[in-house]
């Protein structure tokens, strides 16, 4: 086990660190602007920051992980690497047809999300298929290298190759890729069967090209952000956190850099279910707001749902069909422009607006003092008297309040407000947005919220967790230690996590099992050497099978958790069905229809704990009057506007104590706000429990 980990998570507005240590159970974390010129400056810095505090020698860190926001946002902004797409004859539009659906049928001026490549740079290759794997027409391999070359001169850096059904037999994209590696090597090359082999031609392609597009930005940043933590005497190996929840190594991530789209998000989900666990709530909704955006996760027994595809860079943010989709594992979540930077302004008849456009961290909300002039939530929530301006970042940032006044008072001359109702409105709109979200969330899957706690983390989720937990319903808000930088910690405690799929089209009621029980056997062999590369060891590997089955004829499928196997006999075939019906029941409330059965997807999933990733209870010595730094006017609803809040100091509340709102915890990453409705209790973990009468 390492003496220390270090855990960075780069997101829209600020980076966060978490250093852990193992033995002890003491923990440092740090908050810096992210330098969206150069993300790994932020990191460094934060680095620096941290180990000064720790004063700790960056040889004795022997783990790091990290999550980031910055491929998605190269994908949203429209800001990765001119690439290309060599196709089989005939589909070089697969990209543009997609599904030929519109997204919302009543929208006359409807855009569809345009293709990452354009039609120029999307070329065509003689060479054909069939379904069943065998070669229809063989591969030309002189035109494949002159359309290359066309691509080239086009200034082309990445190169995405997607023939049709490479997912039955991979043998041209495989030598296609050897050919245009040993022919220009300098061109990145990213084949389809190594990153989503199954059917389907529209979101193989769409993925594909996703992953070609930053797949150069990837190899950049890793690269030099490797050498900055060899320069800072980290020799540590370099993890990075996955979409899906789980860790690997960067060598995987190279070759896939799609599979760290949403990795912020799911260390965040990974988080609060840990802190949840804690406290023994195993249903939790996990809300975690930064400075850009609020992402909203379900757990589930303990576990964060998990989702097979997803969409990226939405026209429509929640309209599906709307985006980009993705056809890989991601922690099920829905995320929406609500941050502390999100921008509150009059729409065009008048009515107040708040977000989804962010002030970021550059310039920053007007309180920064960097340049922002419009108002944010942040402003709005400095004017409430929720945040101390002393304080904020543990004291690394100073926040102008004038200047807060200021941008507060233009909008609120423009929508005849005095300045403190604009702000309690602008505070009230974030909360409804949020909430607003999370009861379409859960409302999707079936669930009721009333039966969640809600684990509130990030810089703005304890500040506006309570009037969300309010307006939803949900009577126990839990808010972890440091939960300005809880997705950070998440970080450190997630397990390696390696998820594996190939289509297999096997029918259950005469299709041959050892035909089906060979594909999950090369699946899992695959997921080893991946977890293998991690350094982990596999003696504790948890692995799962998956299919993706439906009634013959449907068009659709559905993920279903299957026995762990091995499959031989008509017992395999009669529990096969089995947990495709449980699946089915629970979906849609009724038995499946009496129709044959086939799983069209294998899917494997495995995970091994990372020793040492547990984090110690926390404890704090004193009373809870030692705690207390004061008092301050904050606004509260239910009060009926300003009403005096005690204020307390986190790190001195001791475990056991309770206290009733309304109150303002500070810690240096967030301030938790408790309204009068709310008593609170200090848990042995470090957490505090707020059950919202």
């Amino acid at each position: 086990m390492t003496d220390f980990s270090l855990g960075i998570d780069i997101g829209g507005t600020f980076t966060d660190l978490v250093v852990h240590d193992h033995a002890g159970g003491r923990r440092w974390g740090t908050k810096v602007l992210t330098t969206h010129a150069d993300p790994k400056e932020g990191v460094v810095t934060g680095i620096r920051a941290i180990l000064a505090e720790a004063d700790l020698d960056p040889r004795h860190i022997g783990r790091v992980v990290h999550a980031t926001t910055l491929f998605t946002n190269a994908l949203i902004e429209r800001k990765g690497a001119p690439t290309g797409l060599l196709t089989t004859a005939g589909f070089r539009d697969v990209l543009e047809i997609g599904r030929e659906r519109k997204y919302d049928l009543y929208d006359i001026g409807i855009e569809n999300p345009l293709p990452l490549v354009p039609r120029n740079l999307r070329l065509e290759v003689t060479e054909r298929m069939r379904a069943d794997g065998a070669v229809a027409t063989p591969l030309d391999t002189a035109q494949l290298l002159r359309q290359a070359d066309a691509l080239r001169a086009a200034g082309v850096t990445s190169v995405a190759l997607v023939f049709l059904h490479s997912y039955a037999n991979p043998v041209h994209e495989i030598a296609a890729a050897q050919a245009i590696t040993a022919h220009s090597p300098d061109l990145y090359v990213t084949a389809s069967h190594e990153v989503v082999r199954e059917i389907r031609e529209y979101e193989r392609a769409s993925t594909t090209v996703a992953s070609a597009y930053i797949k150069p930005i990837a190899a950049g940043y890793l690269a030099a952000l490797a050498q900055e933590l060899a320069g800072l005497g980290i020799g540590a190996p370099l993890l990075l956190m996955l979409s899906g929840g789980g860790l690997t190594h960067a060598e995987e991530v190279n070759r896939n850099p799609v599979q760290m789209l949403e990795s912020g998000p799911a260390a965040g989900a990974l988080a609060a279910a840990f802190f949840g666990s804690r406290e023994g709530v195993a249903d939790l909704l996990a809300f975690d707001m930064g400075g850009t955006t609020a992402k909203l996760s379900l757990v589930d027994n303990g576990e964060p749902l998990i989702a097979y595809g997803f969409e990226a860079a939405r026209q429509k943010r929640f309209i599906e069909g709307s985006g980009l989709p993705i056809r890989l594992s991601t922690v099920e979540l829905i995320e929406i422009g609500a941050g502390g930077g999100s921008i509150a302004r009059a729409d065009e008849i008048g009515l107040l607006k708040v977000g989804p456009d962010s002030a970021g961290s550059e310039p920053g909300p007007a309180c920064y003092s960097r340049g922002g002039t419009a108002p944010t939530v942040t402003d709005a929530n400095l004017l409430l008297g929720y945040l101390n301006p002393e304080f904020f970042a543990g004291g690394t940032i100073k926040i102008d309040r004038a200047a807060a006044g200021a941008a507060i008072a233009g909008l609120a001359e423009t929508l005849r407000l005095s300045p403190e109702a604009l702000a309690a409105g602008i505070h009230e709109v974030a909360n409804e947005n949020m909430a607003g979200a999370a009861r379409v969330h859960i409302a999707e899957r079936g669930r009721d919220p009333r039966r969640y706690a809600l684990v509130c983390t990030g810089g703005g989720g304890p500040v506006h967790g309570y009037g969300v937990a309010r307006k939803l319903g949900i009577s126990r808000l839990i808010c972890p230690p440091s939960p300005g930088v809880a997705s950070a910690w998440g970080l450190l405690v997630a397990p390696a996590r390696v998820d594996r799929v190939a289509t297999v089209g096997f029918r259950l009621d005469s299709g041959t099992l050892a035909e089906f029980e060979a594909a999950f056997r090369t699946l899992e062999e695959e997921a080893r050497a991946v977890v293998t590369a991690t350094g982990l060891p596999l003696e504790c590997a948890r692995i799962a099978r998956l299919g993706d089955g439906r009634c013959v004829g449907q068009g659709f499928d559905l993920v279903t958790l299957l026995p762990p196997g091995p499959y031989d006999g008509e017992a395999s075939r009669a529990a096969l069905q089995a947990a495709f019906a449980a699946a089915y029941g629970e979906k849609f409330g009724r038995a499946p229809p009496e129709v044959p059965l086939e799983f069209i997807n294998a899917r494997l999933s495995i995970r091994v704990s990372v020793p040492g990733g547990r984090i110690a209870g926390i404890g704090t010595a004193g009373t809870l009057a030692d705690a207390v730094k004061g008092s301050r006017p904050a606004w509260f609803a239910e009060a009926g506007g300003f009403t005096p809040a005690t204020v307390y100091d986190r790190d001195r509340l001791p475990a056991g104590a309770r206290f009733t709102g309304p109150a303002l915890v500070e810690d240096a990453g967030s301030t938790l706000v408790i309204g009068p409705a709310g008593e609170a209790a200090v848990m042995a973990s470090g957490s505090i429990v707020v059950e919202i009468g």
